[in-house]
Order: structure tokens, then sequence, then C-alpha cells
């Protein structure tokens, strides 16, 4: 079983991130070509995609420094009780933010986070697991998982239905009473981590009260990979990556029977588990999308400063000077947001209303940020910047496809946008927006029936008794 150090003081986790500065020096940027290139050769090779050896190797090691396990925030470790026993570090989200970023600096972004077992879809499953699963279910699923001796897949987005509103989902879970099982049927696309053989265990969103209240209608269900009716029909391209051997598939359930002990939390509560689960899992991704930033940053100015074009080199021109300087505000920006939705969602949980629009807003504004930063530096590269020589096509890649793959952009400024007119019918600012325009005390500049002074009419007769030419005199 893994067993990972608590983390109870400041210097504690100083050390644990000067550890993990050290292990992505070391294991994880010297071996990002051969973890993609072995990656590609996986898929090429037929449709048994497993994980990389490098990645094997890097997993082991990862162990054995006790860098593993660390997105498990202290309250879900808590949650899971003697499951998460020795398996977490007992960070806060907060903590997590700079650790996350340190991941998130190694390309593909996700590279060092599935070395060190904190990576998608898992990390939001385990999560669910810890929360709201019964206990058979977190000694079967929950602590493999945490071992890292299998993988998961998460099962909501349809192709038939915009899956960014969860009360969409539809594929149909029916009940079999007698046989105390479910009946699913029907599609899922845009399974990420399905295509692997790790996987073993998908959470499964779907309908079983078609009739009920609209945020009662959908359940969770666990199902097992290897169920009968499960047919992978095809990796999903994203940008014309098949992204294995993790993989991104398009599924269909054919009279998928699963117990009923497989729901989670019970029947009719999939909308809650999913609010539940939209802030630990999602904020990762802008985390490491900062790490992304960073890397991309460093590699435009340590070019900037190698090429040179016009007589003089690109750092001496004033418009790389002027995007270098917004670059490092961006990220800046970025990182603030992140940090304080973290503190906030350490605070007062993620349902909380502000946490809530922290959340929706740093899922809206990192990732379009973070894809503007490194289009900026491709630009600085030229040709080279889109090539297979840098790192900086596949950020942009990555930035751009997470402004849908977490929901798109619409839907967060949506959300956070409600909930700020909420915000404001408690705001002391409420009614001082504006000034009154009339009132008793404020008399009006003049009415058509107003006399003239004999003053100003003197002055309008002498002008209308001058000539044209001459007016230029008065």
């Amino acid at each position: 079983m893994v067993q990972v150090p608590l983390i109870k003081t400041d210097a504690e986790f100083e050390d644990l991130k000067k550890r993990l500065w050290t292990f992505m020096k070391e294991d994880i940027y010297p071996n990002e070509k051969t973890f993609n290139h072995q990656n590609h050769e996986i898929g090429l090779n037929g449709n048994e995609w497993t994980h990389s050896p490098i990645l094997i190797e890097l997993m082991t090691r990862a162990k054995q420094k006790g860098l593993w396990n660390m997105f498990l925030p202290i309250d879900s470790a808590e949650a899971a009780g003697n499951c998460a026993d020795g398996m977490s570090h007992g960070l806060t989200n907060r903590q997590y933010a700079e650790i996350c970023e340190i991941l998130g600096t190694s390309v593909p972004m996700e590279f060092a986070s599935e070395a060190t077992n904190c990576t998608s879809p898992d990390t939001g499953n385990m999560e669910v697991l810890c929360r709201y699963g019964s206990e058979k279910q977190k000694k079967e699923w929950l602590v493999p998982l945490l071992e890292g001796k299998i993988r998961s897949a998460f099962a909501m987005t349809e192709p038939d239905v915009a899956s960014s509103d969860a009360t969409n989902i539809g594929i149909s879970i029916t009940r079999d009473t007698e046989a105390g099982e479910y009946i699913i049927n029907g599609r899922k696309w845009w399974i990420t981590g399905s295509l692997s053989l790790h996987c073993k265990i998908m959470i499964l969103m779907g309908k079983t009260d078609p009739d009920g209240p609209k945020f009662a209608q959908q359940s969770q269900i666990l199902v097992p990979m290897d169920t009968p009716g499960i047919t992978l029909m095809r990796p999903m391209l994203a940008f014309g990556d098949d992204d294995s051997p993790k993989g991104h598939a398009e599924l269909l359930f054919e009279n998928v029977r699963v117990p009923f002990e497989n729901a989670l939390l019970g029947e009719g509560r999939g909308f809650e588990i999913s609010q539940g689960r939209l802030g630990p899992g999602r904020i990762h991704h802008c985390m490491r999308l900062i790490g992304q930033a960073e890397r991309s940053l460093a590699a435009m100015c340590s070019r900037a400063e190698q090429r040179e074009g016009f007589g003089k080199k690109f750092v001496k021109f004033d418009t790389v000077l002027q995007d270098i300087a917004k670059i490092r505000v961006e990220i800046e920006t970025c990182r603030l947001l992140v940090q304080q939705a973290a503190d906030q969602m350490d605070k007062l949980g993620n349902k909380d209303g502000h946490t809530r629009q922290l959340l929706s807003l740093m899922k809206a504004h990192v990732p379009i940020t973070v894809q503007n930063i490194v289009d900026k530096c491709i630009q600085v590269f030229g040709g080279m910047g889109v090539s297979q020589d840098t790192p900086l096509f596949q950020a942009f890649a990555g930035a751009r496809i997470l402004r849908i793959a977490d929901g798109p952009d619409e839907v967060h400024w949506r959300t956070a946008a409600r909930i700020e007119l909420a915000r404001q019918k408690a705001s002391p600012l409420k009614d001082i927006g504006t000034y009154p325009k009339y009132g008793k005390d404020l008399l009006p500049f003049r009415r058509s029936g107003d006399p003239i002074s004999p003053a100003t009419q003197k002055k309008l007769d002498a002008f209308e008794a001058l000539e044209v030419g001459n007016r230029s005199k008065l």
C-alpha cells in the first residue's frame, strides 16, 4: 500500500515543493519527448492501449519519493475514512494550487500529473468516491485508484444534447426490480481515459426518473468497464490527436446491467454529485494551465534573446517587451484568481455562492487567457513555434480544448453573472448608482416661455442686424 508523509507545517510544505521541483527537473522534463513518442506508438499499434513504459517507470519513482496523491485535500481524505489512511498528504486546496502549477509545467500538461497519480478524471472520481461512496464502493474502487493500480472514467457528455447543462443528460437507466439491476442504454462521447485497458471503472450519469423533478431525474452509477454490453466505438480526435493511450472514447451502451448497489449516494442525486464535483476536480486544470503559461513565457524570453531580425535582437523590440510584461501581469492575475477560489473552497466549500462564482470566473478566464499567452509566445518563435521542436503547440491546443472540456466559456460567464446579479441585490451601493434627474431643488435649465433679459435680447438684436460678412466683428 502507498504511504505518503502527512504535511503539517509550512516548512514541510516547502520541502514537498522542493522535492517536486527536483523530480520535475531530473525525471519529467528530460523524458517528455520519450513519453510523447511512446504514447504515439501505442496509438498506432492497435486497440490495446496501456501505460507507456516511461510512465510506469516514473510512477514507481514518484511513489518512492513520496510524491503521490498530492491532490487529495484534507477534507476529502477525512471523508474517505480508513480507506485513505496514509494515502493523502493532507494538503488544502490552496496548497495544492501551488503543487499543481508545478506539475502543469510538464508537456503534455498532465504528464507529471499522471506520474504522481494526480491526473484527471481520476482525481475528480476519487473525490466523488471519498465524499459520496459507500464503504464497499470505497474499498472496491477508491483504494486501488489511490494506489494507482487502476484508472477510471467519468461518463457524462452525450452527443445529442448540450451536456454543459447537467439536467440535459438523458442516457436511459431503467430498473429491473426483480433482478435488482439497472439497465443502461444509450451513447456517451468524449469519455476521457476509457480507452485505456487500465481503466476499470467509470462513473456514469444518466436519467433514472424522466418524470421526476428537474434536478432529481439523474443518478450517478458505478459501471465496471468489463460489464457486458459496452462497446468502445472509436477514439475521439482532438485537433487530430487521439491522445493515446488515455484517449477520449465514444461509447455505446446496450442493455448494460449493474446492481442497484452501484448507485452513488442514491437515485436522483446525480445533479447534486455533479455540483459537488465541479470545484475540486475542475480547478486542477486551471492550476495546471498557469504552469503551461510559465513554461511558454520562459521559452518566449529565451527565444527573444537569441533571435535576431531587422538588425537587432527580438528582445530589443518594444512590441516584444510589451508582450512579455503583459504576459507576466496576465499570469499573476490568473494565479491570484485560482488561489482565491481554492482558498474559498477551503474555508466555505464549493457550494458557497461566492466560491461558485470564483470557480466560474476562473474557468472562463484562465483557459482563454493562457491560450492568448501561448499564441503570443508562438509568434516570437515563428514557424518553429507550431512545430514539433517546441512544446507550444501542445500548450495552445490544451488551453483551447479546456475552453470546452470543462464546460464552454459562455456557461461559466452566465453562471458568474447570475450570481453577481443576486449578490448585487444586497450591495450597499445598489441604490446610489445614479443621481436624481428631477426634484423640488432641481430647476430646469429654461422653459420655452421664459422671458429673455433685456441685456441678452439686445445682443440677439444686434447680431441679427449685422450682415453675414460682418458678424465676425462682434
